[in-house]
């Protein structure tokens, strides 16, 4: 054996020649003698474990390639090292212009080495002195993990901005693996998205269309795929279910996958939606950004706040099967072992001390109840309701909270049961909400999580607002807009994979265009009693082009009828909305020419959830008392106007709509 020495910063790291691979093939016997390993490489570091080998370059730690399988290369070889695979950050000091910085490290070390696991470390660290507004201030570390016997690696990051730095705005916080072309045609996001994609190529000679993102494929490589638009936002997803997602190389048959196995570290709370992979082929891990919700969620120091967190570990896993196997059956192997790598967290194998075991985080548990005066039972026992512990905060805020980690449970049985484990020792409050029921929880008293410590709650109760009892509502309150009417898009311009009978079929192209074709000369009009709001609501409330760039406000009215209001009494009426971007709705109870509305909510929204298929952005709830003197005896209307009209993608999705009468004697 060969031993060579070299020194990295103050690390005296060991090296060995290697033995011969052992490659391993999902279905086949695995070999887990083979010792991990390193060696240099000119300007490289390579680790190999008989499954994968990986190439960084040094000091910086960008992965210029990862042999699997015989290839030697699933990365983009065609492109530059620091374009393979990276780490990113989009940012600026404020006032500033943003910035997209790929983090160039500037030492490397070995953290730990020996036959079962080897630890890499790569460092980038802020230099206040320079002054420079191009350096990011922040201390980033980027870790590498490769363990015997298995197939892939692992990384993790850890950011530090230290007491006194300059101020800071973080926008976005991802990993990025760009893989060859030419082998990886096949993206997998879910069991109902996934199929043959565009390459970049196809995409550079498409039509341009409303934005950047969305193309549609005119002169595609693959002529099934002519007539499609792709955009990488039609292949988002909720962090709640982003746990695997990548590509199948059909010739190859060969799997490349990034397995998240926890949403502790991301923003934002389960329901934040994020990209996953899209045409490229590029597979994402997404850490931090402000899709789907807009500035509301930039991470932003001031007045030299310090702040510290660690994201991941991630694993990326690579699986391959016998020649004469369904390719398809990679994606189940991958589901598999993203099954296995959440039961496992948190890992035991992290050689970094702030990344904390089992043992050395805590426990929450509790029933929670949802107390309705109004309901049959005024106590309900709920079957879909969603508990976390997150930074304190009013009730909702975690839903903008970036900062700090978040740990979330759905309750699955009857009773509301829930146990929150493996918690960072840390001060929390609990929050929580319920589909059927408005707003959010917050428990009223701060929690303390100790290592090791187990808090029992008992029961808490959940007070949805209510002033009186329904006389009317639309819609069902889950936070999204799924429950109203999406229309079949335009048919020169689908994506084939959501179809007509498609649960993502919200994710199609252009779907706000198609509110005019609807409505081609008088706006949306909701007849309580007689409309039906699967069909008769459309599922966003849009402007409407009238001309080149030119958008009209649209109007739409609820129109219900009321035997006998009470002047003296007040009335409530709740409009939670689901998304809202750059928008101002203003309400007018039975005069639309009203000069000042009943009501108005004010501008609010920056999440572009219309734009980017999703069904949901931020949640917002309104509460209006509503004059008895406003309503009329017979026939009410009740007028909806979204008055901001620069763009075509200016809008509201409503959630949910009630009416409440008068609180009861």
């Amino acid at each position: 054996m060969k031993l060579k020495l070299f020194r990295t910063g103050l690390i005296l790291v060991q090296l060995f020649t290697l033995v011969s691979p052992v490659r391993n093939t999902h279905g086949r016997k695995l070999d887990e003698s083979v010792a991990v390993q390193m060696y240099e490489e000119h300007d490289h570091i390579v680790v190999d474990n008989g499954f994968v080998k990986v190439t960084m370059t040094v000091p910086d730690g960008f992965i210029s390639g990862v042999e699997y399988n015989g290839i030697e290369n699933v990365l983009a070889g065609q492109v530059d090292e620091d374009l393979r695979g990276y780490t990113d950050v989009v940012w600026n000091e404020p006032g500033n212009h943003y910035e997209t910085t790929r983090i160039p490290c500037q030492q490397y070390g070995v953290v730990r080495q020996d036959d079962d696991q080897l630890e890499l470390s790569f460092t980038y660290t802020y230099d206040p002195s320079t002054g420079a507004q191009t350096d990011l201030p922040l201390n980033f570390e980027k870790r590498f993990v490769l363990l015997r016997g298995v197939s892939g690696f692992y990384t993790y990051e850890i950011y530090e901005h230290l007491e006194g730095w300059p101020d800071l705005n973080i926008v976005q916080l991802r990993d990025v693996f760009r893989l060859n072309e030419d082998l990886f045609s096949y993206m997998v996001v879910s069991d109902d998205r996934q199929r043959e994609m565009p390459t970049a190529e196809d995409r550079a000679l498409g039509q341009p269309l409303d934005y950047p993102e969305a193309v549609l494929l005119t002169h595609p490589s693959n002529p099934d795929l002519t007539g499609e638009v792709d955009d990488k936002y039609q292949y988002s997803c909720e962090n709640k279910d982003n746990q695997v997602h990548g590509w199948i190389s059909f010739e190859q048959k060969v799997g490349f996958w990034m397995i998240t196995p926890s949403n502790e570290f991301r923003t934002a709370g389960p329901v934040k939606q994020d990209l996953t992979s899209h045409a490229g082929p590029i597979t994402l891990s997404m850490y931090m950004s402000n899709h789907y919700a807009g500035k509301d969620i930039d991470t932003q120091f001031r007045d030299g706040e310090p702040w510290k967190k660690i994201f991941g570990p991630v694993f990326v896993y690579l699986n391959c099967l016998e020649e004469d196997d369904d390719p398809l059956t990679l994606w189940e192997d991958a589901k598999q072992q993203s099954v296995k790598e959440i039961e496992s967290w948190p890992y035991d194998f992290p050689a970094y001390d702030d990344f904390l075991r089992s043992n050395q985080r805590g426990i929450v548990s509790g029933t929670i109840r949802v107390y309705d005066p109004y309901s049959v039972k005024h106590t309900t026992k709920p079957h879909t309701c969603y508990v976390g512990l997150a930074a304190p905060g009013e009730a909702g805020s975690w839903q903008v909270e970036t900062k700090g980690y978040q740990y979330w449970v759905q309750t699955t049985n009857s009773q509301g049961n829930f146990e929150i484990c493996n918690v960072r020792p840390g001060v929390y409050n609990l929050y929580a909400w319920v589909a059927g029921f408005i707003s959010d929880y917050k428990y009223e008293y701060i929690i303390t999580v100790l290592p090791g410590g187990e808090i029992q709650l008992g029961k808490i109760y959940f007070v949805p607002p209510r002033n009186g009892p329904t006389l009317w509502e639309i819609g069902y309150p889950d936070r999204t807009a799924a429950e109203f009417y999406v229309p079949d898009p335009n048919p020169t311009l689908v994506n084939r994979l959501f179809d007509s009978n498609s649960p993502n079929k919200f994710r199609q192209y252009g779907l706000w265009a198609r509110y005019a074709d609807i409505y081609t000369d008088h706006d949306l009009v909701y007849t309580v009693g007689l409309s039906v709001y699967q069909t008769d609501w459309f599922f966003a409330h849009v402007t409407r082009q009238i001309g080149p760039k030119q958008y009209q406000a649209t109007t739409w009215q609820i129109v219900f009828h009321f035997q006998n209001p009470s002047s003296a009494s007040t009335y409530t009426l709740r409009i939670a909305l689901a998304s809202a971007t750059f928008s101002d709705l203003e309400i007018r109870f039975n005069d639309p020419e009203a000069e000042i509305p009943s009501f108005k909510t004010g501008q609010i929204g920056k999440d572009n959830a219309i734009a980017r298929h999703g069904i949901h952005g931020l949640y917002w709830l309104f509460s209006f008392d509503v004059p008895g003197s406003l309503l009329l005896p017979g026939e009410n209307i009740i007028y909806l106007t979204q008055t901001n009209s620069t763009t075509l993608f200016n809008g509201v999705m409503y959630d949910y709509i009630r009416f409440e009468g008068p609180t009861s004697a």
